[in-house]
């Protein structure tokens, strides 16, 4: 082989190197993407004072006898459902709470770090509730269904879900070894066998972040009896809120 040739192959090689290493260094970069606390409904506003963080958030009817944990999507201000949320659950108490790094909460999200979190604002909610569902949309998907693993819901509401974020990383970059390098996995396909909970899934028809595979792998993953399935027909992955069949799947099914 001519010189010039594997000296191309190395300068090739190093570029790989060099993408991966990349890649694996801000990784939580392209999975997470904080939003600001617009400072809507400040009279629901409510704080979490966990071991490591305080987390900030909003509780609705904190005194109703059941209640409803909501586990927002990427780059989703989680207030903005507020005022749906009293409209369809007048008579729950509703915590939508924000991630660590998220809103006014403190820390930087991880994988690891929200589960933990989250299983501690379950704890804390459980504890004053008869009940409790859990609503996850799109990354909060992968942190209601480990909720649901390792804790005792009423009902499980999954909102354009995945089932990996390895999945669908190796569909975007399929020359990059991702199953080695992505840290936080979401692997929620590999939690929906501990998963008793009856569950609901909404589907966004023309989702252009999760593709339709990825959640049917996952819808596939649950038992049969226990789930129920509604494509939001018309709607992508962020505009499936502002349709009709959206509310009215999730307050008939809770």
């Amino acid at each position: 082989m001519k010189k010039p040739m594997l000296k191309l192959l190395k300068g090739l090689a190093i570029a790989y190197v060099v993408v991966c290493l990349l890649l694996f260094t801000f990784q939580r970069k392209l999975i997470y993407f904080p939003v600001d606390d617009f400072n809507l409904a400040e009279k629901h506003a409510a704080v979490v004072h966990l071991e490591e963080v305080t987390l900030h958030g909003w509780a609705l009817n904190p005194s109703a006898e059941n209640a409803v944990i909501y586990y927002g999507g990427n780059a989703e201000a989680i207030e903005y459902n507020i005022q749906k949320f009293q409209e369809v659950f007048p008579d729950r108490a509703v915590f939508l709470i924000s991630y660590r790094g998220y809103g006014k909460s403190e820390g930087s999200p991880s994988e690891s770090a929200l589960y933990a979190d989250a299983l501690a604002v379950f704890d804390k909610v459980a504890a004053k509730h008869k009940n409790v569902s859990l609503i996850g949309r799109s990354l909060g998907s992968g942190v209601a269904t480990y909720v649901a693993a390792n804790r005792s819901a009423e009902k499980l509401i999954l909102i354009t879900p995945f089932d990996s974020i390895v999945a669908i990383a190796q569909k975007l970059y399929p020359f990059l070894p991702v199953n080695y390098v992505v840290l936080d996995r979401y692997e929620s396909i590999r939690r929906a066998a501990q998963i008793s909970e009856p569950t609901l899934m909404l589907i966004a028809e023309h989702d252009q972040v999760v593709p339709r595979a990825n959640s049917n792998r996952l819808e596939n993953a649950f038992q049969v009896e226990q789930l129920k399935v509604v494509l939001i027909q018309g709607a992508n992955h962020n505009s499936i809120s502002g349709y009709n069949g959206y509310w009215t799947s999730i307050a008939s099914f809770l």
